[in-house]
C-alpha cells in the first residue's frame, strides 16, 4: 500500500506544485555507443503471448543485434519494471508509432521488460501490443544495467528503503533531475507537441474499460469527438493542457494500482531504475541511444524518426 501512495503522491503533486530543477543535459554512458558488445552474453527469455505457461526460449541479446543484416534496423527499448508510468509510455508509444518506424527500415521491435515472463504477458495483454513487438523478461533488470540506464536515486544507499527513494525521485529531488519536465507538460500542454500517440492510446485504454473516457466513438468504433477539442483557446494545441495528464491517470487507475500486485517489481533495484533504448543497424551498429531522465521521460517517437 506504501507504494500506491508514493505513485499517487507523485502524480497529483503536480496540480499543487510549480518549480523547476534543471538539468538540460545528460552525459550518454560508454555502453550504450556499443551495445551489441555491452548486452553480449546477457541471456534472456522471449516472452510468447500466445503461449502457454512454460514455453519460453532464451536468447542473447547482444547477438540478437549483431544479428541485424544489411539494410534494416533493429530498435531495443529497456523499459522499467511491468507496473511503471515508463514501460508503459514506452510500449503506447511504440504501439502508436509502429507503422513510421516501419517505414525508416526498423524491422525488429524488442521490449525488455524488468520483470517475469507472466507479467511481460500481463501489460502485453492491458496494452494490445502487437505480435510485431518481441518482449523479454528480465526480472532483475540486469540488461538495462549493462546498457548503462541510471540506477535511480542513491541506487547503493542500503539504509534508504526503495520506496522513498521512488518517492524523492518522483517529486524532482535527486539526479538525473528530469521528472518534473517530463511530468509537467501533461498538464500545462505543449503547444508544439504531439498528441496522436496519445488519442491512440486514450482509445485503447477506454475500449478496454480504463477512466476517465474522454473520447467519443461512432457505431464502427472510429473516433468522432475528443473532449479537449473543446478546450478554449488551446483546442489547437499539438498537446492540450491535461491531455496527456489524463492519459496517465487512465494508466494509473486502470493498471498501475488496479494490478499492483501482480505487476509490482520483484527486484526492489528494479523500483528506481530507469530505461532507455537503441536502435542499430547492420551488425548491431549503434545508430541511436537514449537513457532515461527520470518518471515519464521517455523519448518522443518522432525526434527519434528525424535522428535516423
Amino acid at each position: 500500500m506504501y507504494a500506491l501512495k508514493v505513485i499517487r503522491i507523485i502524480h497529483l503533486l503536480p496540480f499543487f506544485l510549480i518549480f523547476q530543477i534543471g538539468c538540460d543535459s545528460l552525459v550518454i554512458p560508454l555502453s550504450t555507443a556499443k551495445p551489441a558488445e555491452s548486452l553480449n552474453g546477457i541471456s534472456l527469455e522471449k516472452v510468447n503471448i500466445c503461449a502457454s505457461q512454460g514455453e519460453f526460449q532464451s536468447y542473447d541479446i547482444g547477438a540478437e543485434l549483431s544479428s541485424t543484416e544489411e539494410g534494416i534496423k533493429t530498435m531495443l527499448v529497456f523499459g522499467t519494471h511491468a507496473g511503471d508510468f515508463n514501460t508503459i509510455e514506452y510500449m503506447q508509444k511504440l504501439r502508436s508509432s509502429l507503422p513510421e518506424l516501419q517505414a525508416k527500415g526498423i524491422k525488429r521491435f524488442l521490449i525488455v521488460v524488468n520483470g517475469k515472463t507472466g507479467q511481460c504477458k500481463m501489460l502485453a495483454k492491458l496494452l494490445d501490443l502487437p505480435e510485431e513487438i518481441e518482449l523479454f523478461a528480465d526480472p532483475t533488470g540486469e540488461a538495462g544495467r549493462k546498457f548503462g540506464v541510471s540506477r535511480g536515486f542513491r541506487p547503493d544507499d542500503e539504509s534508504m528503503p526503495p520506496f522513498v527513494k521512488q518517492f524523492f525521485s518522483g517529486i524532482g529531488i535527486g539526479p538525473p533531475w528530469m521528472t518534473l519536465p517530463a511530468v509537467l507538460p501533461g498538464y500545462f500542454g505543449d503547444p508544439n507537441g504531439q498528441r496522436g500517440w496519445i488519442e491512440t492510446s486514450l482509445k485503447q485504454g477506454q475500449e478496454a474499460g480504463r477512466w476517465p473516457a474522454v473520447l467519443e466513438f461512432d457505431g464502427k468504433g472510429n473516433v468522432i469527438g475528443n473532449k479537449f477539442d473543446n478546450a478554449p483557446l488551446v483546442s489547437d494545441w499539438g498537446q492540450r493542457p491535461f491531455e496527456l495528464a489524463t492519459l496517465r491517470l487512465q494508466n494509473l487507475i486502470g493498471i498501475q494500482i488496479k494490478h499492483w500486485s501482480e505487476l509490482r517489481p520483484v527486484d526492489d533495484r528494479c523500483l528506481t531504475q530507469y530505461g532507455g533504448c537503441t536502435i542499430v543497424g547492420p551488425s548491431g551498429e549503434s545508430l541511436y541511444s537514449w537513457v532515461d531522465r527520470g518518471l515519464c521521460d521517455v523519448p518522443n517517437m518522432f525526434d527519434i524518426l528525424e535522428t535516423i
